[in-house]
């Protein structure tokens, strides 16, 4: 078989999904649901790492985790475009017949992509958080063929309302909601994917994916001290506030670890929407202004998110490379939600304050 002659069929000879076995749990985000078939020992770190969102009601899409399986021959692989200027190659795609592979080029993880089949393969044990990563994508494309939009935000809620923070990527909102994380009666809902939906009220949907924090959202709150040791805190100190700022090297936070049980909730109605556009260098003071979002795109660009490759529409086609949202729906998701911009100096005890305010309110 040539590279030529590879179809979602002859893709899925080749893979054994009897590997994965026939016993599947269960996660519920809102009203979507899906299942997850895998062996033995990461069925076991993934039940674990999900178990916030675990659920006794089957999904309608099956998930298959088959570790260490590969196809022959190799597909010819396109790369993806990255978001936001980013450098370096991500994933890759091949288009079938009404599938498409995806591969992570850095850790080899292929995976095949459509309506009725969801499936993992490769070296999955060595690399869970792509794996955790997959299964999560199947619930935002469920959610998206729904008609939810695709936020790249972090959030949290209160049950009646529910404020998200959107930046660009480094710029605060995953440091701004763990200190929102401090008011008790806060839940978690997302750390970095937010779903949105316009209605009286708007809703929101997260997804079951624990924060994956830098080193600087550690140094800045005492709550997370003991995820690092004092070695590296002296050395964290030591550094520049700008180059901590811009440092990327991700921590796993466990909610219910440092916040407690019950501390984590799906879906929330979407009030408040508030967007960082502030500055290390600034002298000016915090502010958190009321905007149109329909006169502020450099904001609303801050908010809106591809759903990237993996991502199948209604009609059966793929997303294409290089894609970029269209505005309009966000606008319509939003229209009921109170959108601010937050700029000025960045200051995470203004937000903290100004959260207070908020769900005190």
């Amino acid at each position: 078989m040539t590279t030529a002659q590879l179809s979602a069929a002859n893709v899925l000879e080749q893979l054994d999904l009897a590997v994965a076995g026939e016993e599947a749990f269960s996660l519920k985000v809102g009203e979507i649901g899906i299942r997850v078939l895998c062996p033995e020992p990461l069925r076991g770190k993934l039940m674990t790492y999900f178990d916030d969102a675990l659920s006794d009601e089957a999904g309608a899409v099956t998930v298959h985790l088959l570790p260490n399986q590969s196809l022959t021959p190799e597909p010819a692989w396109t790369d993806w475009l990255r978001e936001g200027g980013k450098v370096g190659r991500k994933d890759a795609v091949c288009d079938l017949d009404g599938a498409r592979l995806i591969r992570k080029v850095r850790s080899g993880v292929t995976f095949f992509q459509s309506f009725n089949r969801a499936v993992a393969f490769g070296p999955l044990e060595q690399n869970e958080s792509t794996v955790i990563n997959f299964i999560n994508t199947q619930i935002l494309n469920i959610a998206l063929r729904e008609g939810w939009q695709l936020a790249h935000a972090a959030a949290v809620t209160n049950g009646e309302r529910t404020l998200a923070i959107s930046g660009l990527s480094g710029g605060g909102k995953s440091t701004s909601i763990l200190r929102l994380m401090d008011i008790d009666a806060l839940s978690f809902l997302s750390n970095d994917r937010v779903l949105m939906k316009g209605g009286a009220p708007a809703r929101a949907l997260g997804i079951p994916k624990q924060p994956r924090i830098n080193p600087g959202t550690i140094l800045g709150n005492p709550r997370l001290a003991g995820m690092l040791t004092e070695a590296r805190v002296a050395e964290l100190n030591a550094m520049a506030p700008a180059d901590l700022w811009s440092l990327e090297q991700k921590h796993d936070l466990v909610i219910r670890d440092v916040y407690g049980a019950g501390r984590v909730r799906f879906d929330g109605p979407l009030t408040d929407f508030w967007v960082l556009n502030w500055s290390h260098t600034s002298e000016q003071n915090t502010r958190i202004t009321e905007v149109d979002l329909a006169s502020r795109p450099d904001l609303l660009q801050a908010i809106m998110k591809s759903p990237g490759p993996f991502y199948q529409h209604t009609d059966g086609s793929f997303e294409l490379n290089g894609n970029a949202p269209d505005p309009a729906p966000y606008l319509e998701a939003l229209n009921s939600v109170r959108v601010c911009e937050v700029s000025g100096k960045v200051d995470f005890d203004r937000i903290a304050a100004a959260g207070r305010e908020l769900f005190d309110g």
